[in-house]
C-alpha cells in the first residue's frame, strides 16, 4: 500500500462515523445510511488523488451526492432545486434549533427538501461553519442561510415524527424466532443449512461475501459461548440484537429470507456508530 493509499484509508476510517451521521439523516434510515456511506467510500476510492484539498470536506461532498442519488433512486425526493437567495438572517433561536436537530428522529429529516436537510445536518448536527457548508454543498452563502433558516423551522414542526412501520407477517416472526433459538443453542450447522446458494453477507465496515464462503460467518460466533441473540424491532423492522455478556451494548443483524432460505445477512458488529441512530424495541 502506498503512502497515498494509507492516507485515504486513514481518512475513511476516521470519517466513517461522521459520514454515517450525515447520510442516515439525509435518507432517514440508519441502515440505508450505511449503504450510502459504503457507496460514497467506493466513489472516493476511485476519485482520490494527492491533489485533493480539504479531504474531509471533499469526502462529505461525495457522501452528500451519494445520498442525493439514493433519494432520487427511491423517489423519496425530486432532484435538487435551487433555493431563493436571501440576505443575512439573524436567528436568535439558533442554539435551541441546533438542539432540535441533534435530537430529532431520522424520519423527521425527511420532511426537509434535500438542500435544507443538508445544511441543517452539516450545521446543527455536525457543527460545520457556513463557509464549509457552502463548499461541501456547492451553494452560495445566501442560499445556505436561507436553507438553514427554513430547514430549522420545518424540523421544529416535524421533530417528533417516527418512521412508518415496516409490515411483517407471523411467518416472518416465526422464521426469525427459529433463527434466534438455533443461534442461542449454538446449532450453527442448522443455520448454515438454511443459507441460499447465492446468499450474501454484508459485514458492515469490514467485509462482503457471497455464496458458500458465508458459512464461515458462523465460525466466530461458535467460538464464543457468551454471544446471545434476542428479537427486536429496529426502525420498525424485525431484527436480531446480539450481545456479549462480557461487553456493554448490543448491535443489530438483519436477515432477509427467500422461499424459506436465508438470502442475505447484514451484520453491524463492526459499525458501532450505528447504535447512535437506532432505537431497539423488544419483539418477544
Amino acid at each position: 500500500m502506498t503512502e497515498s493509499e494509507r492516507g485515504l484509508t486513514d481518512l475513511m476510517a476516521r470519517m466513517r462515523p461522521r459520514l454515517h451521521r450525515y447520510c442516515a439523516r439525509m435518507v432517514g434510515s440508519a441502515f440505508d445510511g450505511e449503504d450510502v456511506v459504503q457507496d460514497a467510500l467506493a466513489r472516493a476510492a476511485v476519485a482520490w488523488s494527492d491533489n485533493v484539498e480539504h479531504p474531509e470536506r471533499w469526502l462529505l461532498r461525495i457522501a452528500h451526492n451519494a445520498a442525493l442519488d439514493a433519494l432520487r433512486g427511491k423517489r423519496r425526493a425530486a432532484a435538487r432545486h435551487a433555493e431563493a437567495e436571501m440576505e443575512t438572517i439573524s436567528d436568535p433561536g439558533a442554539a435551541a434549533d441546533a438542539r432540535v436537530a441533534a435530537e430529532a428522529s431520522l424520519a423527521a429529516f425527511l420532511a426537509l427538501p434535500p438542500l435544507q436537510r443538508g445544511v441543517v445536518i452539516l450545521g446543527d448536527v455536525l457543527g460545520h461553519p457556513l463557509a464549509e457548508m457552502t463548499e461541501i454543498l456547492v451553494v452560495t452563502d445566501a442560499s445556505a442561510k436561507a436553507a438553514l433558516h427554513r430547514g430549522r423551522a420545518t424540523l421544529r414542526r416535524h421533530a417528533g415524527d417516527a418512521a412508518p412501520p415496516v409490515s411483517f407477517s407471523a411467518a416472518d416472526r416465526a422464521r426469525l424466532r427459529a433463527y434466534a433459538d438455533r443461534f442461542n443453542a449454538r446449532d450453527f450447522d442448522a443455520l448454515r443449512a438454511l443459507l441460499a446458494e447465492d446468499v450474501r453477507l454484508d459485514l458492515a465496515n469490514r467485509a462482503r461475501l457471497v455464496g458458500p464462503e458465508v458459512g464461515l460467518y458462523f465460525t466466530h460466533y461458535g467460538e464464543n459461548p457468551e454471544w446471545h441473540v434476542r428479537l427486536c424491532l429496529a426502525e420498525g423492522r424485525p431484527a436480531l440484537a446480539i450481545s456479549d455478556a462480557k461487553l456493554a451494548g448490543e448491535y443489530v443483524v438483519l436477515i432477509e429470507w427467500r422461499a424459506g432460505e436465508i438470502a442475505a445477512i447484514r451484520d453491524y458488529r463492526f459499525a458501532p456508530y450505528m447504535a447512535e441512530a437506532i432505537t431497539l424495541e423488544p419483539l418477544d
